[in-house]
């Protein structure tokens, strides 16, 4: 598998730039004040309704602002590529609980702990793949005037398969993404992630292998 150089770049540019923004607490001074997927959340008491289509699949989601800093809801799935790997096209469902915590809020951006745990099925040659998905990821939020959104993150969508031949797999996903903000309450959105999926002792003689992961997926957000 060739040496994947951009994740270690996002990661030291996501740390580097909200370590030197996290001494003051503050709150946007541009932008909408909300965001379905950068560090910002979608405020208390508010809801937002969300759709993605892209590889590897489908999905909806219902984000519920708990707090000004704390986000909870759901999300369905329909996959035609098995977690995001390139090499295999194979339909599957997902229900996930979606969490979402701000760490960091400053003028210029912010920071936030994902969280979006919750059982997958993949349906195959007359047999299911019956797994949990554990995925954590840290995301921040720059915002560009009032009506973008840039993200930059890092994603382990960490997750287990159930059964004979199952086993954990620790993928490292790097990338970023943007919302444009038609109005101050509908954004229309880009993200995506890419990187190794790691699968120990999945290859020969017991050795680990690691397959090339793609998430890229474009999107709607409507917060009412």
């Amino acid at each position: 598998m060739k040496r994947l150089v951009v994740p270690g770049f996002f990661l030291c540019w996501v740390l580097a730039s909200t370590a030197a923004l996290a001494q003051e607490e503050g709150s946007y001074s541009r932008g909408q004040g909300w965001s379905l997927l950068a560090g910002d959340t979608v405020g208390a008491g508010r809801n937002v309704l969300s759709a993605q289509i892209g590889w590897p699949g489908v999905s909806l989601g219902l984000l519920h602002g708990g707090t000004s800093s704390f986000d909870i809801g759901g999300k369905f799935t329909f996959n035609y590529g098995q977690e995001g790997l390139v090499e295999i096209v194979e339909p599957g469902i997902k229900f996930q609980a979606w969490v979402k915590l701000r760490l960091v809020n400053t003028p210029q951006a912010t920071l936030a702990l994902v969280f979006q745990p919750g059982p997958f099925f993949y349906f195959h040659d007359g047999d299911t793949d019956v797994g949990l998905a554990l995925p954590v990821a840290l995301v921040a939020g720059i915002p560009v005037g009032s009506a973008i959104m840039l993200n930059v993150g890092l994603d382990v969508p960490f997750h287990v398969y159930f059964g004979t031949g199952g086993g954990p797999v620790f993928p490292l996903l790097a990338g970023g993404g943007l919302e444009y903000f038609i109005s101050r309450d509908l954004s229309v959105n880009f993200n995506v992630r890419m990187g190794p999926s790691i699968f120990p002792e999945a290859g020969r003689r017991g050795r680990s292998e690691a397959y090339f992961t793609l998430e890229a997926l474009m999107g709607v957000g409507w917060r009412f």
